[in-house]
């Protein structure tokens, strides 16, 4: 049965890790914001005695990181589930997945919690995204016979 199969186990296994990862950054957004003491609404700054301010750049680098994986991690999770549907060798989609997984928790690490310089950001923005689009071509190239 292909629940059985390592590849969607893997598959599993590191979507999940990326979901969390989802929900601790708005956990770590909010964190920032009240060590900050730093609001986007009225309601927020009036409990905490903070002020509403929608630039601070210590905020802002942790909830573009937040969209960034918003942006990019659903895609992923797409991309890998049709993947699997063509059929690839177990330990190379465990690759795959495992690079992409590890490479956005990077990027977060030296995007918003310890900002480092590019290119260390763009490298690790940049590998998933090649794995993403080697996914794409891979089921694209798997399926154009169903046209």
């Amino acid at each position: 049965m292909w629940l059985e199969e390592p590849a969607f186990k893997s598959y599993i296994f590191y979507s999940s890790i990326l979901g969390i990862k989802i929900l601790i950054m708005a956990i770590l957004t909010a964190r920032v914001r009240y060590r900050k003491k730093v609001f986007a609404n009225e309601e927020d700054a009036d409990k905490t005695k903070g002020i509403v301010k929608l630039d601070d750049p210590d905020v802002e680098r942790v909830r573009r990181a937040h969209l960034n994986d918003l942006e990019n991690i659903p895609a992923f999770w797409i991309l890998g589930a049709f993947y699997l549907a063509t059929g690839p060798p177990s330990e190379w989609a465990t690759l795959l997945f495992r690079v992409y997984t590890a490479s956005r928790i990077i990027h977060t690490i030296v995007y918003a919690v310890k900002p480092l310089p590019q290119p260390a950001r763009g490298f690790a923005y940049d590998i998933p995204n090649f794995i993403m689009l080697y996914m794409g071509v891979k089921i694209i190239s798997h399926f154009k016979n169903a046209l």
